[in-house]
């Protein structure tokens, strides 16, 4: 185990491995303060230089805009050793600009090293959430999986899609974050099957016998042929069995438009397939979703507009110093209380 960043001597102990394969840091090395602001070490130097590091401190940390809760859990962790008290607002719930988030009490050298690593694990997930409850109120009661998995350094990726589910997305086609959400991975089969076998017919059939009796089959049907026609080859072949079929038709051939999903659902339902959905991909937002939805899709896959979104900048305060209320010019001094804040230890 790394030993805790205390001083800024301690950086001369952190040595990179010339084995060392990756650049993403480690769950020891996060814990440990390897990520945090050099800044912060040395501030700990001159409080411990004046004999004030182990002030008693009350921090609040705030967000710069509106959004849903994520990341709220790892913080949580990252405390559960040690010696501070903790209020925060639950994963999933809704914040306000200035709202408090979260407040921290106790010595201020026992969590001043965190404050960087606290922030980043907040701005990052609330701001997918918050992308990801837009996406969910653009469908409605329809379905979305996210897999934005792709968009991301693989790090941050189950951080990214589980941050999905709690927005409102209601699966994740990155492994970890699926288990990490408590449910499975959810995904399709990718053009690269086809291409690979020549023939979209081909892999629809092996999908179909090697897939488990509940398994929802769904067929991408833009590989090689018109996107209606290969639909309904599918369909017949598989007998009763296609549950869906997935259309993630380029930009170079104008991408999917409400008149292709119309054009598809009147004629899987002529062609006595009225039971065969219609799941959507490829560069959606919100807007589009409501536009294919109102032509009849069914369900929809969302990749870039929630990896892409922007974190949610937070700010965190030292509100109370031994006790007395404090602030920087322009902030009112001691606690912003608010109702939704819950005691965590």
């Amino acid at each position: 185990m790394n030993k805790e960043l205390k001083q800024l001597s301690d950086i001369d102990s952190i040595k990179i491995s010339e084995e060392r394969l990756l650049h993403s840091a480690t769950h020891e090395e996060i814990i440990s303060g390897h990520t945090t602001d050099v800044y912060f070490l040395r501030t700990l130097d001159i409080l411990n230089h004046m004999n004030l590091s182990e002030s008693e401190v009350v921090a609040e940390i705030f967000p710069r805009k509106p959004g849903v809760m994520a990341g709220m859990d790892e913080v949580i962790n990252l405390f559960k050793e040690k010696n501070v008290e903790l209020w925060a607002i639950d994963e999933g719930e809704t914040f306000d600009v200035k709202d408090t988030i979260l407040r921290i009490k106790g010595k201020y050298s026992d969590f001043a090293i965190f404050e960087t690593i606290i922030l980043g694990m907040l701005a990052s997930a609330s701001g997918w959430a918050t992308a990801s409850r837009t996406v969910k109120e653009a469908c409605g009661d329809k379905f979305f999986l996210c897999f934005g998995a792709r968009h991301v350094h693989p790090s941050v990726a189950p951080v990214m899609e589980r941050a999905a589910v709690i927005g409102g997305a209601g699966g994740a086609s990155c492994i970890l974050a699926a288990k990490l959400s408590g449910i499975n991975p959810s995904g399709t089969v990718p053009h690269s099957a086809m291409l690979v076998a020549g023939d979209t017919l081909s892999v629809a059939t092996a999908y179909d016998q090697i897939a488990g009796p509940d398994h929802n089959r769904i067929v991408l049907v833009d590989t090689y042929k018109d996107e209606v026609e290969e639909a309904i080859r599918i369909a017949r072949a598989l007998n009763g069995k296609l549950y869906g079929v997935r259309l993630d038709t380029p930009s170079e051939r104008g991408g999917v438009t409400p008149g292709l999903i119309k054009e598809m659902r009147a004629k899987l339902d002529l062609a006595g397939f009225e039971n065969v959905k219609i799941f959507v991909s490829g560069g959606l937002t919100p807007d589009r979703i409501r536009l294919l939805s109102e032509a009849g899709a069914d369900s929809f896959g969302v990749g870039s507009y929630i990896s892409a979104a922007s974190p949610i900048d937070m700010t965190m305060d030292l509100k109370m110093v031994q006790g007395v209320p404090v602030a920087k010019r322009g902030r009112i001094p001691g606690l912003v209380d608010n109702p939704k804040l819950k005691k965590i230890k």
